[in-house]
């Protein structure tokens, strides 16, 4: 049973790798992976497993990006250090409202809306999204180019931004990045900004779900920790390269492709669900 679990563990760690930082839903993929690649595991690890792996994928931003997100860094001046911590100050503003309103309704969305149907919906609405707010702005100039000039008001925005996440099939980066570029911020800046808020965010969520598993009267055997290891391991590796790509792919090019594919993968799903 050990190695069965094991390799669905790997490919739900490369899908976490992969659309955590694509603005495609990773807890929406993983929903929709578990329809098809089923772990013999108990619903309750299933539920934290889907939030916990993340925390693999929000590791590579920390590696990443530690100089840049480091106030103390001995290569910074004393001026690149409090933009550093001005940074810290917005992500924690953006964070705020996901706590407020995330935390007291997690068990109700949860029951309501992790479902087959629900994502493939949200793929969708949030594709056809992209797809207008893109053509709308190809040709405009961005408000914010720099980071250092994302506004503590742009951040709050983003961070109500983020609570539509909640419900799966949105992407948390795609409703933080279609937030930063509705009120005027590059791309580059959306995504970045997106990055560094998924840390607490993931963080957060995280030991909110293994806090829930435990309490429940759960632990953790051998096999349900060294899978849970093994997938965040690989969606930590799968990362790396991901994000690696997005900076490079955003050079050149817009996000209007994933919405496409947000739209064609959603009417397929629902297709398969209404027929099968």
């Amino acid at each position: 049973m050990l190695l069965s679990n094991l390799w669905k563990a790997i490919i739900l760690g490369i899908i976490e790798g992969i659309t955590e930082w694509l603005p495609i839903s990773s807890t929406g993929h993983l929903i929709l992976v578990d329809e098809f690649i089923k772990m013999n595991l108990s619903k309750d690890f299933m539920e934290m497993f889907n939030v916990v792996i993340q925390l693999g994928a929000i590791m590579a931003v920390v590696v990443l990006y530690f100089h840049k997100l480091n106030p103390f860094s001995p290569r910074k001046n004393s001026t690149e250090k409090k933009e550093t911590l001005s940074l810290w100050a917005k992500v924690i503003v953006a964070v705020a409202p996901s706590v407020v309103i995330g935390l007291p309704l997690d068990d109700w969305l949860e029951a309501k809306f992790h479902n087959f149907f629900t994502v493939s919906l949200m793929l969708i609405i949030y594709g056809v999204a992209f797809i207008i707010i893109e053509k709308h702005n190809r040709n405009c100039e961005p408000k914010c180019s720099n980071l250092n000039d994302f506004t503590y008001k742009a951040a709050a925005i983003v961070g109500f931004f983020q609570v539509l996440s909640l419900i799966p099939g949105t992407s948390r980066s795609g409703a933080t990045i279609l937030g930063a570029i509705l009120i005027g911020a590059s791309r580059f800046v959306a995504t970045e900004f997106s990055f560094f808020l998924g840390i607490p965010t993931m963080f957060g969520a995280s030991f909110l779900k293994i806090g829930k598993f435990i309490m429940k009267g759960n632990s953790f055997t051998f096999d349900e920790t060294f899978i849970l290891l093994v997938g965040c391991i690989v969606a930590f590796i799968v990362s790396i390269i991901v994000i690696k790509f997005l900076l490079n792919y955003l050079k050149r090019n817009d996000f209007t492709v994933f919405g496409w594919y947000r739209v064609v993968l959603g009417v397929l799903l629902i297709s398969y669900w209404l027929f099968s």
